[in-house]
């Protein structure tokens, strides 16, 4: 069922924007629609705008604490791997006579991607903390190690890629991103030199997002390996792998639920939470030239469409994660 932006946008208290950056780009993401500018090799700026409303806003079900999370998770990944693959077909053309991955090709790309990062996120920090110290039945002790390993892994990992020059400027775009989101949020009038001056991190980032995934993590592995261990009388690597990766998108519904309330509240222990986030961000967002923001500012305006003028000049306070 297609839903009209207009009703989409009268209907909220509130404009929610979220985006991402891709090779050479932003996508820009509002109620019932994203749009994508990429910057081709000769200079000029491409456009792919779709309509799409979340099964969040057409089903009651997937409203629910949680579960909204988790299916604004999968969602937000499939639009992000289409988005990024269409950025590099416009920035990174084929040469004559190249052919195009096919989607076996993409297919296995994407099942290695998965398999390292549960590799590197999930197997390596219990591995090691099962081989160095005897504390395997200790359920919190054991989750609060491999919880401390597998935030190290994400932050030399993150601090790794950013030494590549792609990456780097994939960086850029994201401080890109960020700071037309900012900008559109402050009601001042969306321009290169006013998104400038607003900052690069921004609190309900993904990159603040995943940290507070890895850190409910610790809490609810835990509370399983509790249960696995009063049930079983014993606890072992594969067991724990048997009931821990099956509960990654819960505990990434319960991420998304904590970031929301770090977005709504600002006592001390919210700011306390959301403040490694935003350090993380200075590591997944780098100062954008001018040229990257006015792409950013592009897929913006053309996510909103016709109704741009009508939203814009009104400040808003954005929970999407971006």
């Amino acid at each position: 069922m297609k839903i009209p932006l207009l009703r989409v946008l009268s209907s909220a208290s509130n404009i929610l924007v979220g985006g991402q950056a891709v090779i050479e780009g932003v996508m820009m993401r509002v109620p019932g629609a994203y749009a994508t500018a990429v910057r081709d090799p000769q200079g000029d700026i491409q456009i792919k705008r779709k309509d799409f409303v979340a099964i969040t806003e057409r089903s009651p079900f997937w409203k629910k604490p949680i579960l909204r999370g988790m299916a604004s998770l999968f969602e937000a990944m499939k639009i992000g791997m289409g988005t990024l693959q269409w950025s590099a077909d416009i920035a990174i053309p084929l040469e004559e006579g190249e052919k195009e991955p096919g989607k076996i090709s993409n297919f296995l790309t994407t099942v290695f991607s998965i398999a390292l990062a549960i590799l590197l996120f999930m197997i390596a920090p219990m591995w090691i903390t099962t081989k160095l110290l005897m504390i395997e039945k200790e359920a919190l002790m054991f989750n609060l190690v491999s919880g401390g390993f597998r935030i190290l892994f994400f932050v030399v990992y993150l601090g790794l890629i950013s030494l590549i020059k792609d990456v780097r400027r994939l960086f850029q775009y994201h401080g890109a991103e960020h700071r037309v989101v900012y900008n559109f949020e402050s009601g001042k009038e969306l321009t290169v030199k006013n998104a400038q001056s607003f900052p690069t991190q921004h609190p309900r980032c993904g990159t603040s997002f995943l940290f507070i995934v890895l850190l409910s993590a610790i809490l609810v592995f835990a509370l399983i390996d509790l249960i696995v261990i009063h049930f079983l009388g014993t606890i072992s690597l594969p067991i724990r792998l048997l009931f821990h990766l099956p509960l990654i998108p819960f505990v990434s519904g319960i991420g998304y639920e904590v970031i929301k309330l770090t977005a709504k509240k600002n006592n001390l222990f919210f700011r306390a939470l959301k403040q490694p986030g935003l350090w993380l961000q200075n590591i997944t967002t780098r100062e954008p030239e001018d040229e990257m923001v006015e792409v950013a500012i592009t897929a913006l305006k053309e996510a909103f469409g016709d109704e741009f003028d009508s939203v814009s000049g009104k400040k808003y306070v954005a929970e999407a994660i971006g």
